[in-house]
Formats: structure tokens, C-alpha cells, sequence
């Protein structure tokens, strides 16, 4: 495959873990890559500039079970792309719970777009436990299933590829628990107050 574009869909693109995620998926693509984050707000320009590329990859996190609407509006803006070339779409969705296939709906929407619109989609790397892995001793997990994903990518094909911590749940959920407890305390926050449904007052 040809140039990619890699179009981070986070609302926090620029410090996000998908930013970290494109940037590893960088380093294991044969092609060429370009990135565009959402929140510039350049939708129409970029969509004008899709003849020069291959492939598209989206990588963004899950927000409530699908599409961050940062994301959904830049969607808005391809489906008005007309051209006899459109790049492959692939996926590369994080989520903070642990099992990746919290992702399938978010993967599934991305592929109903595809079909609506006359794009082909391509791979998706679905990672569970995205908001965390990459800095833990898990690391080495995620990076082998993206070399695969930009194997995938490279070469235009069609995978359905899945990463996460090999914790259980009762593990996962009690680091959880004790990284949010540290961090509210850090912000003078107690355990209760996490806790309580009271947003003010």
C-alpha cells in the first residue's frame, strides 16, 4: 500500500493515548504517514486532499459504547468526499475497559459507514485496557498485535486483531481502584466523594 493518513478522532488528540497509539503504529508501517488531529478543525481541506492517499486509518477511544463526537464530524464531512479513488479505512479503537471487544459496536459503525458511503474497510486493532497498558510492564503486548495491524494496514488487507492486559478481572478491576484512589487523593478528593453521585455543593 501506498501514503496513509491517520486521522486521530480523540477530543484530546493532542495529548491523547490514541496520539501515543499513532505513534507507535508509525514506527511499524512500511508506508508513508501522515497525521491529522480532529480538533484542528480542518475537516474539508483534509477531505480534499484524500486522492493522494491509500489507506485511512481512525484511531480514536470508545465513548459511550461507539464514536467520540469529535469523530462523528469529521465522518459528517467524508461522506461528502466524491471521488473515483477512496482510500481503505482502518480502525485502531482504544478503551479503558478490559475487554477489547467492548470496541465491536464502535468497529461496526465505522464499517456501516464504510458500506454507506463507497469506502472499503480494511483491518481494526481493538485494545482493551488502551488507557492504561502503555505504561505498564504489559506494554510488549499491544506492540506485537500493531506491528501485526500495520502489517495489515501495509498491505491493504482485512484483519480483525484485539490486544488487552492478561490480567483478570478481579485484578484489573482492583489496580483500577487503587490508581483512581491515588489520584483523588493527590487532588484532595476522598474515596466518598469519587463515589457519591453530588457533582457540586
Amino acid at each position: 500500500m501506498g501514503k496513509l493518513l491517520i486521522v486521530n478522532g480523540s477530543p484530546r488528540a493532542p495529548r491523547s493515548n490514541s496520539k501515543r497509539y499513532a505513534a507507535l503504529l508509525r514506527e511499524y508501517l512500511n508506508s508513508g504517514a501522515d497525521e491529522y488531529n480532529v480538533t484542528e478543525k480542518r475537516h474539508r481541506e483534509i477531505c480534499e486532499t484524500l486522492g493522494r492517499y491509500d489507506g485511512l486509518v481512525l484511531a480514536f477511544p470508545l465513548y459511550a459504547d461507539g464514536l467520540p463526537v469529535t469523530l462523528m464530524r469529521f465522518l459528517k464531512e467524508l461522506e461528502t468526499y466524491e471521488a473515483e479513488k477512496k482510500p481503505v479505512v482502518h480502525v485502531l479503537v482504544n478503551c479503558g475497559f478490559l475487554e477489547p471487544e467492548q470496541n465491536d459496536t464502535a468497529v461496526e459503525m465505522i464499517r456501516f459507514f464504510c458500506k454507506s458511503n463507497g469506502f472499503l474497510f480494511g483491518s481494526a486493532l481493538r485494545i482493551g485496557s488502551g488507557e492504561a497498558i502503555l505504561d505498564t510492564p504489559f506494554v510488549p503486548t499491544v506492540k506485537r498485535k500493531l506491528k501485526k495491524f500495520a502489517k495489515a494496514v501495509d498491505e491493504g488487507g482485512n484483519k480483525l486483531l484485539k490486544a488487552r492486559m492478561p490480567l483478570t478481572k478481579k485484578m484489573f478491576v482492583g489496580a483500577s481502584a487503587k490508581f483512581w484512589e491515588a489520584y483523588g487523593a493527590k487532588n484532595h478528593i476522598t474515596k466518598e466523594e469519587m463515589q457519591t453521585m453530588k457533582i457540586e455543593g
